[in-house]
């Protein structure tokens, strides 16, 4: 027992699509999720360099949105990483504190874009009922420690949810997943892992609860603001605000289905589909989804092409 803990401790192996030969060999799903990583990464990367070299983006909508597309970058990053390696290679292991720093760093990506998404709807609702005050309320100070104290209090949750996990004695090194995350991780464990479920579940709640009453609370407040508004000021207010809404249900609702249940008898498959989807998919679409019908973002695009061909 003595020797399969050490072994345990020192490495973790995933199983990653092993359980679907034609994609775990296949160099097609490989070229797939590279094209994937490529788009997100060019995508938010483009909203980055775009908002920072814009003055007229220099507002607290897109200071929100340059952060967002910061966090959807280094999230994806950290998951594609072993991604690759495992699909085009064999080596699919990973050191016990390499696990641990990559499960701290996805925790606190994932749990910042919640605050973020949330604070995005405070910002929308300040913009479309408090015009007058906008500016001061949204000031740059205030934004910036929005922006500092959800990272500082995300840090602070993935610390406890990081050594939450880590506290577990682990009886098998593999791990039914293709990244590091706390569910297949607790599933690992051959001690109880009933106060570790509801440590995540409560803290789980905690955060669902506050992100997603403060949306409701916004948006009840935007949808009011609107009606008072004329139909095409209200037609307008709904486009801006409906990718936001979009995104936000899309996100809770995969990490809520993630997340908020017991780790066992839970199948690990269904989660893996799920993650597929939710820390993939969605990074890849949010810069389509906020900047496509965003008419400000579109002419400061056009702008700079035009220059770029007439220069």
């Amino acid at each position: 027992m003595e020797v399969e803990n050490s072994t345990v401790k020192t490495h973790f192996f995933l199983l990653g699509f092993s359980d679907h030969p034609e994609l775990q060999c296949s160099l097609c799903c490989a070229v797939f999720f590279f094209f994937i990583y490529s788009v997100t990464l060019m995508g938010n990367l483009g909203v980055i360099l775009l908002i920072t070299a814009s003055p007229p983006l220099h507002t607290p909508v897109y200071f929100f949105l340059h952060i967002l597309s910061f966090v959807d970058a280094c999230c994806f990053s950290v998951i594609a990483t072993k991604l690759f390696v495992g699909l085009i290679s064999d080596k699919k292991t990973i050191s016990y504190n390499g696990c641990s720093a990559q499960l701290h760093f996805f925790c606190c990506l994932v749990d910042t874009e919640s605050f973020i998404l949330t604070v995005m709807a405070y910002d929308w609702c300040i913009a479309i009922c408090n015009l007058l005050l906008y500016t001061i309320v949204m000031s740059k100070r205030i934004c910036c420690q929005l922006a500092i104290g959800t990272f500082l209090g995300d840090t602070m949750n993935s610390v406890i949810h990081t050594t939450n996990t880590f506290h577990l004695s682990f009886c098998s090194s593999e791990m039914n997943h293709f990244f590091y995350d706390i569910c297949p991780l607790f599933s690992l464990s051959c001690t109880n892992t009933y106060i570790h479920d509801v440590v995540l579940v409560v803290f789980a709640i905690l955060e669902e609860a506050l992100c997603l009453l403060t949306v409701l609370f916004s948006y009840n407040l935007i949808i009011a603001g609107i009606l008072k508004t004329g139909p095409a000021d209200g037609r307008k207010g709904f486009c801006t605000c409906a990718s936001h809404l979009t995104v936000v249900s899309i996100y809770h609702g995969t990490l809520i289905f993630i997340y908020l249940h017991p780790s066992a008898g839970h199948s690990l498959d269904i989660d893996k589909v799920t993650s597929v989807f939710s820390m993939l998919i969605i990074p890849m679409l949010n810069p389509l989804i906020y900047n496509l019908r965003n008419r400000d973002v579109k002419n400061v695009f056009r702008k700079m092409i035009s220059r770029k061909f007439l220069s």
